[in-house]
């Protein structure tokens, strides 16, 4: 999907009490409409190291596309592999520099790491080859990268400290002017990958027997994009469209589910809408270390466990009253279905109904400023009506 759309002026960064910064609309926005095109500062693989073995797909180490054809592979190491010579030679000047090369080899050629170290580990370790490789060749893309969220003190210290051991054994990376290779530098880095990595999702297959789950072949850090908060009934969602031929394939693009009103936050969901509110609440606090008390949260915390635990689908099923509608323009709602079940019409417009899909619909965006009726999934790409949905 090309995007050439000036975004500047729509959303402002505001601290948003008791959530830190947060974005918020500058003026009214329509369902559709694109609030923000984002590009990474910094991509590396999902896949562990012994990658060949984890994942059907073979994927370009460079621009991430899955490789359809034949592919080029890294002169020195092999290993990595990249979709076109155009790939390879922009690789070889950025992300796979000579010490990253010999970084990875190693890694990869080390037994010990291997069997004794998991592939979260693994994949930690190619994010900090991937960061200081950083350093050097965009120190001030580094430095945003430690401008972003999280906190050093509260990563775990044996983490921080097995990544350090490892990192300084096998593969030590040259000075980086203004700072040490110390565990505080470590620790300060895997805490901004943990809260801010957005994922670039596997090809979706619908009809696969595990319900069409995806694995991430990819973490990307988008500095912008990164400022956006959670909320468990988003007003906004996020496409990446990797496999496409377009340059600027690994950008995010944030566009609105419904309309809002001028001042309103922007909101992303971290995962998909259909999660229950008890996986919910153990992801965010695990992974993201707040609990969330949006409307929808304060209103499940109310249900009895059974309530809390079913499948969120069968709200696809309920019967909606039209007032609810009001919803998708911004407005408040006020009626007594949705005190009990506010998040009902949101399911039943903008979540995908395809089997084993589970992504979120966001209206194309709108041309002459007009509503578009044509509506998207974030996930299997299909295009649906918006009268049929």
């Amino acid at each position: 999907m090309s995007v050439g759309v000036n975004t500047e002026t729509l959303v402002r960064v505001e601290e948003i009490q008791g959530r830190g910064r947060g974005l918020v609309s500058t003026q009214p926005l329509r369902g559709g409409q694109i609030v923000l095109v984002d590009s990474p500062i910094l991509l590396y693989s999902a896949l562990p190291l012994t990658k060949q073995q984890h994942s059907t797909f073979l994927y370009c180490d460079k621009c991430f596309k899955t490789i359809q054809s034949a592919s080029v592979s890294c002169p020195t190491c092999s290993h990595q592999r990249f979709c076109s010579p155009t790939c390879l030679s922009a690789a070889l000047a950025s992300s796979h520099t000579p010490w990253v090369c010999q970084s990875l080899s190693r890694l990869r050629d080390c037994q010990d790491f291997l069997q004794h170290h998991s592939v979260e580990r693994q994949i930690q370790a190619q994010f900090l080859v991937a960061a200081y490789n950083l350093a050097f060749v965009s120190p001030s893309d580094f430095q945003i990268l430690l401008s972003l969220q999280g906190r050093a003190e509260d990563e775990d210290r044996a983490v921080v400290q097995s990544l350090h051991s490892v990192i300084s054994s096998l593969c030590p990376p040259p000075p980086i002017e203004g700072f040490s290779f110390s565990l505080e530098l470590i620790a300060a880095l895997v805490a901004k990958d943990r809260f801010n990595a957005f994922g670039l999702m596997e090809p979706l297959n619908l009809n696969e027997e595990n319900g069409g789950q995806r694995s991430v072949r990819a973490y990307g850090i988008y500095p912008k994009a990164s400022l956006f908060n959670h909320d468990c009934l988003p007003n906004a969602c996020r496409f990446d469209y990797v496999d496409t031929n377009n340059s600027g394939n690994t950008d995010i693009v944030v566009r609105m589910i419904h309309d809002v009103p001028q001042g309103r936050e922007i909101c992303l969901s971290y995962f998909p809408v259909n999660s229950n509110y008890s996986t919910r609440r153990k992801r965010l606090l695990e992974d993201y270390g707040f609990t969330c008390d949006c409307d929808r949260c304060k209103v499940e915390a109310t249900w009895s466990d059974d309530e809390a635990d079913g499948d969120d689908n069968e709200v696809m099923e309920e019967d909606v009253d039209e007032p609810m509608e009001a919803e998708s323009n911004g407005e408040e709602i006020d009626n007594d279905n949705s005190a009990d079940f506010p998040h009902a019409y949101f399911f039943l417009r903008y979540m995908c109904n395809r089997n084993n899909c589970w992504g979120t619909l966001a209206p194309l965006p709108p041309p002459d400023a007009k509503p578009s009726n044509l509506l998207e999934c974030n996930a299997c790409g299909v295009i649906k009506n918006d009268e049929v949905c």
